[in-house]
């Protein structure tokens, strides 16, 4: 495993190493005592995995404490631009968004931990999005801010035509969050 870049405190990208041949290739995605002499310690408890269209986003996401979740994040198929935004109130990145395309083809994945809102754009069909969890999922701690917020104003691919579900194009704005993080 490989720290390539530090955005902000906590948040990674990754690259694990990789063993290709004329057969294809091996990757290990995970092993707690790699990411622990890296200094990147979590007790996963879920994996996640979602399909989706281009252009589909989903999030911003994020659940509350005391269910928040560190993820690690990775594509299995196809190409996302993935998206986390510090809502670590007394963070100095505050508000501030981050973002890395992830593929099946760079294997990179992105490390993202609690107190920050999480999203992704698919830049192509039928991409496999998975995700590691250090808590497990609560409905009622669930929550999220609009994906398209003026005040944050991600930079979203922009030829491609964005799908929203209802769910996430009713989300907060973020001038009306208020962070318990």
């Amino acid at each position: 495993m490989e720290i390539i870049k530090e955005f902000t405190r906590g948040l990674f990208l990754i690259k694990p190493k990789i063993f290709a041949d004329n057969r294809g290739y091996f990757a290990e995605t995970y092993n707690k005592e790699a990411f622990r002499a890296l200094g990147l310690e979590a007790d996963f408890v879920q994996d996640n995995e979602s399909m989706s269209q281009k252009g589909t986003i989903r999030g911003l996401h994020f659940q509350k404490p005391p269910y928040s979740q560190l993820k690690l994040i990775r594509v299995v198929s196809g190409a996302v631009f993935d998206v986390a935004v510090d809502i670590r109130k007394d963070s100095a990145t505050y508000g501030k968004w981050y973002g890395v395309e992830l593929t099946c083809e760079n294997k990179q994945m992105f490390w993202i931990p609690s107190g920050f809102a999480h999203g992704f754009q698919a830049l192509e069909d039928n991409t496999v999005f998975q995700y590691k969890c250090s808590n497990f999922y609560h409905v009622e701690s669930e929550n999220s801010i609009l994906w398209n917020d003026p005040d944050i104003n991600i930079r979203w691919v922009d030829n491609i035509k964005p799908v929203i579900s209802e769910k996430d194009s009713k989300a907060q704005p973020f001038a009306t969050f208020h962070s318990l993080f």
